[in-house]
């Protein structure tokens, strides 16, 4: 797996989200996420919140695209290794492995949940010391090492159909259920890659993500690709919202529009 990509060019965060917003209408506040090698240095951010109570990763992301925070974390800050390993702020360790505390809960026996542990993408552990997130329009993590984008359906595919308008290729993703920020930031840090999830139930619960929303955590040197192909997804009259053409309609008329 490749180390977290970021890209140093200068980047209007403020436009960016503005034409995401213009083109999407999207609900929820695009945010960043970046990993720090040393605590100093996330703590060195511009009105940075530290948190004063436990809490999961769920909650501090849901803190920044809910309520604009900034807002910097160690792992003493989270309430246990499965939100600290997704983020490279602890070990897969053994006992991490074994699944323990998710057998006959999430998943029937020790064995399937050791199974589920194992899939995960995580950030390796020995690099990173702390984690900040904030809304990407601040400017404050310039350049974040990715931006996540909370969408509904409709919304997300407009945005990959803007990914693949240059430099097609096929997008595959996993789901390993339960745990699924793995599938999201810990996949996308990990990687570089684009990376699509269902938010899982902790995400909903402690999150607040909405249960219509779908999670894109995306290396931000992507977005400007993004939008450009929205613009001209745009000027092909396949916009955001979608217009419902009515299923009962002689299809000929729409389909010679959208499909020539």
């Amino acid at each position: 797996m490749s180390v977290i990509a970021t890209d140093h060019t200068n980047v209007d965060w403020n436009q960016i989200v503005t034409d995401l917003n213009r083109f999407l209408r999207l609900r929820t506040t695009p945010i960043g996420m970046k990993m720090f090698e040393n605590k100093t240095d996330m703590e060195a951010i511009p009105r940075i919140r530290r948190p004063s109570d436990i809490h999961t990763t769920d909650q501090i992301v849901g803190q920044a695209c809910r309520n604009g925070w900034t807002v910097g974390i160690t792992a003493d800050d989270l309430v246990g290794a499965q939100c600290q390993a997704v983020i490279g702020l602890a070990p897969r360790s053994d006992e991490w492995l074994s699944g323990n505390n998710m057998a006959g809960v999430w998943y029937e026996t020790k064995e399937e949940s050791s199974k589920h542990q194992h899939a995960m993408d995580v950030v390796p552990y020995g690099t990173f010391e702390a984690m900040a997130v904030s809304p990407l329009a601040s400017g404050r993590l310039s350049p974040p090492d990715i931006c996540l984008i909370y969408a509904t359906p409709a919304q997300m595919i407009l945005f990959i159909n803007g990914l693949q308008w240059t430099g097609y290729k096929k997008l595959e993703w996993g789901c390993v259920g339960e745990s699924a920020c793995a599938d999201s930031w810990g996949r996308a840090l990990a990687t570089g890659e684009p990376s699509l999830s269902i938010p899982c139930f902790a995400e909903r619960r402690y999150g607040g993500v909405m249960e219509d929303e779908l999670l894109m955590a995306i290396p931000p040197h992507f977005l400007p690709k993004v939008i450009d192909g929205l613009d001209h997804l745009s000027r092909n009259g396949l916009r955001y919202p979608i217009p419902q053409y009515g299923i009962n309609n002689d299809v000929r008329a729409g389909m010679g529009v959208s499909y020539q």
